[in-house]
Formats: structure tokens, sequence, C-alpha cells
């Protein structure tokens, strides 16, 4: 298997500290060799509307696009467009434009070329025990130094 990988500000260099994986030169390169496109992004200014119709147009027709980033990285409209013309094989989604997905949504009504799920692929039993653990921990932390302000062990400016 060949994994490229490409971003706005992601160098060759640092792709080729990751063993297997390789810098693609473009976003339109990515789109037009990969068989699966997986978003993995950060919402921002120069990232909101990052994958445009013309960018899916792209896609192979055996192609799978993934979106487990956010929603707005991707035109919407033009994805539902995309699945219903039969343009690439599937889509699987666990964010979108407005969350929760309304029940009338267009992407609802897109056949089994298209998985929909919530956004929680986070929940699973370790996930909870471990945040949990962490943020009982920071109540600790917490808690001793009030009470170390209060006690007059630490003086306001500490921490």
């Amino acid at each position: 298997m060949n994994i490229l990988a490409w971003s706005p500000n992601l160098t060759p260099s640092r792709v080729s500290a990751v063993p297997g994986v390789t810098h693609s030169p473009s976003k339109e390169h990515l789109l037009r060799c990969s068989d699966i496109v997986s978003i993995h992004l950060v919402l921002s200014p120069s990232t909101q509307g990052l994958i445009t119709a013309s960018d899916l147009a792209l896609l192979k027709p055996t192609a799978y696009f993934i979106n487990t980033s956010r929603g707005l990285l991707v035109d919407e409209d033009a994805l539902v467009r995309v699945i219903q013309e039969g343009k690439i094989a599937g889509v699987a989604l666990d964010v979108y434009a407005l969350e929760p997905l309304p029940l009338d949504h267009p992407l609802r009504k897109c056949g089994d070329r298209v998985t929909l799920s919530p956004h929680n692929g986070y929940v699973s039993d370790e996930n909870y025990k471990v945040r949990v653990s962490v943020s009982l921990l920071q109540l600790l932390r917490l808690s001793f130094t009030i009470a170390a302000w209060v006690t007059g062990i630490l003086g306001p400016d500490s921490g």
C-alpha cells in the first residue's frame, strides 16, 4: 500500500520522517492518485472549504472519501452531487456542516454508498477511563493548590 500525505503546511522533510509515507506535491495530485482519501485537518480560516467541487471531481470513480475531521472542510453540496451522480465509489462521514445532521439532509438519501455516523469516533470505554482519570488528576492538583494557598504554604503568585 502506498500512503500519500498532503496539507497546506506539510513539508517533504516532515513526511520523510514517517516510514512508508510519501509527500504528495499537491492536493490535486493526492486526489487524482488515491483510492481512499481520509481528511485529518483542523478547521481554520485557511482550511474551511479546502475540498471544493473541483477537487472532488479529481477523485477516481473507484475512490472512497472519508471525513472525520470537520464538516466545513468540504463543500458538502458538491459531495452530495458527486455521490448522486455516481462519480466516486463511496463516502464515510461523521462530521457535517450542520451537526447533528438533519433528518431530511440530502446525504441521508444517497443510498448504500454513504456511511454516516455521529461525530463520536473517540467514544470507547478506554477513552472514557483515560478522560475521567485525567480530569480527576487535574481536580486533585487544583484542590491541593487551593489548599496550599489557603493555608499559606504557597503565595498568590505560585502555581
